[in-house]
């Protein structure tokens, strides 16, 4: 489960455009490079091309245009024994975890193993450390149906890194799983990066999973990239309507309406605040300094790659020299600061 570790690209696209019969255009023009022991995520909608740039990486979908490469190969000229071999260097993990019911959690695991020819021992023996690795060693001999969700996605990661890929993908792999279960998966997935160096290439509609797993975060629309940067870059300064929208999801600012109502339409500021801001007395440091009153109407914390990022959407009132003063005192001690209508 090693990556080459020359430190370029596992994973690059160059002017990829795939246009379904029909017309549908699936990707258009989509050029992304994803970095060797990476976990990059891709977030978008449905439709957005997720699903499809996922497929390009093993050769389940091809591009109309453009180029698809793993580990430097193109996979778009490969056929036969060489295409085979090249999809060899990934692994997939899906979202209804397509598990073989009548055989066994083992037997599910040396699947590929028994594809690619290897003999029935050494398939078996790759399987159970696989199983061990994911924590089912005991279950190897039970049917996939005894198995609680949680645990039917850990046979498929163990099926999915069972052949040492250099590349995991993961389309949507939790999304059909409960928040508890959600985390432990994805703290697996983090491992098996973190152990193995394996590059992690997830599709999610999720921004808790981009937050909690991933590195990079691009984000699609229309069978396009619009926003690519850092986790924490994308989710402190999102430049698009869409990436505001999914970080929303974890880091809500918007004001219910009957408070809003009561405001009459007074401005707030919403204040961005990352690591020891977060601790920071900002509050009772504009009361004392400037004798305004400060009404927090909204406040929170999350974990976001090991920074802590927090919020506060805050409304100042008092003399207007000294509200004013307030806030240009505010903008040298957060990270951002906006203006907001109540």
């Amino acid at each position: 489960m090693t990556g080459s570790g020359d430190g370029g690209a596992a994973v690059r696209f160059t002017g990829v455009r795939r246009v379904h019969r029909g017309g549908t255009v699936a990707l258009d023009g989509v050029d992304l490079a994803v970095p060797h022991g990476s976990i990059f995520g891709v977030i978008g909608h449905s439709g957005a091309g997720k699903s499809t740039l996922i497929r390009m990486v093993n050769a389940l979908d091809r591009p109309t245009t453009g180029t698809v490469e793993v580990d430097g190969v193109d996979l778009h000229w490969l056929s036969g024994d060489e295409l085979r071999a090249a999809q060899k260097r990934t692994g997939m993990v899906f979202q209804q975890f397509n598990l073989l019911e009548t055989v066994s959690v083992r037997d599910n695991v040396a699947m590929p193993l028994r594809l690619d020819g290897v003999r029935a021992a050494e398939a078996r023996r790759r399987a159970a450390d696989a199983l061990e690795f994911v924590g089912l060693g005991s279950m190897a001999d039970r049917r996939p149906r005894e198995l609680s969700g949680g645990q039917r996605q850990r046979v498929g990661i163990a099926r999915a890194i069972v052949r040492n890929p250099r590349v995991l993908l993961c389309d949507e792999a939790t999304s059909a799983l409960d928040p508890t279960t959600t985390a432990q998966v994805l703290q697996l997935i983090a491992r098996i990066n973190e152990e193995y160096g394996t590059t992690v290439l997830v599709v999610t509609h999720e921004m808790d999973v981009i937050k909690d797993l991933c590195h990079e975060v691009a984000v699609m629309e229309s069978g396009r990239i619009i926003e690519q940067g850092s986790v924490l870059d994308v989710f402190v300064r999102p430049r698009t309507e869409t990436a505001r929208t999914f970080v929303g999801t974890v880091i809500p600012h918007e004001i219910p309406s009957r408070v809003r109502e009561r405001l009459g339409g007074a401005a707030l500021l919403h204040l961005l605040l990352i690591d020891e801001q977060v601790t920071s007395p900002l509050v009772s440091g504009l009361i004392h300094r400037f004798g305004v009153q400060v009404n927090i109407l909204h406040a929170d914390m999350t974990d976001i790659q090991g920074h802590t990022v927090g919020q506060m959407v805050v409304q100042i009132d008092g003399d207007a020299a000294a509200v004013a003063a307030a806030r240009a005192a505010l903008g040298d001690q957060v990270t951002a600061i906006e203006e907001v209508a109540a």
